[in-house]
């Protein structure tokens, strides 16, 4: 019997590892929100597709949970200069969601419980980029990593990724939300470094 076992790689070395430009590595999963931490029952929980003017996809809790999910392994990059590699949740794809919408809009604002906002080009939420998510590392999402549900778009910096998110809107033009409104750059690249606003 060998030593190493099959498909054993080992750990990648630090100078295997890249990282875009200004971010560090954690093992740790820092907690960052700009207000309190919001506790949704499970029972009042949904989560909403809206055209602007009326609802046209509605979820509560168990009819989510009821969709099929996925179990994408990603990494994340803070705005605040922090990564976290291959992380691992489970969720609804925006896809599956967004499955019998029809619609010309280019944008959506996604609305969190709390009030926070961000915004996005529908395009980055679709392709197998973006989930609902309710599982991190094989557990139910606690509260304060936005639990029971948030946005995960780990190609962008993970303030997009909204905590508690309860639905979106979508808009034919953009619209800065909460952290954008405040100066952080209307996109967030971490590859481009768009940290804020030029």
């Amino acid at each position: 019997m060998g030593i190493i076992s099959r498909g054993f790689s080992g750990r990648r070395a630090a100078s295997d590892v890249k990282l875009p430009p200004g971010q560090y590595l954690t093992k740790d999963f820092p907690v960052l929100s700009a207000g309190p931490t919001p506790r949704v029952p499970l029972e009042t929980w949904e989560f909403t597709i809206a055209d602007g003017k009326n609802v046209v996809q509605r979820w509560d809790w168990n009819a989510f949970r009821a969709l099929p999910s996925e179990t994408p392994t990603v990494d994340i990059h803070c705005v605040t200069r922090w990564s976290k590699l291959a992380t691992t949740w489970e969720g609804v794809s925006l896809d599956t969601l967004f499955a019998n919408v029809k619609t010309d809009a280019s944008y959506v604002t996604v609305e969190s419980y709390g009030d926070y906002t961000t915004n996005l080009p529908l395009k980055d939420l679709m392709g197998g980029q973006a989930w609902v998510a309710f599982r991190f590392d094989g557990k139910d999402l606690a509260p304060e990593h936005g639990g029971p549900a948030r946005l995960l778009v780990p190609h962008l910096y993970f303030w997009k990724s909204a905590k508690w998110v309860h639905g979106v809107t979508l808009m034919r033009d953009d619209k800065p939300g909460f952290w954008e409104s405040l100066g952080y750059n209307n996109y967030g690249d971490p590859w481009k470094e768009q940290r804020y606003w030029e």
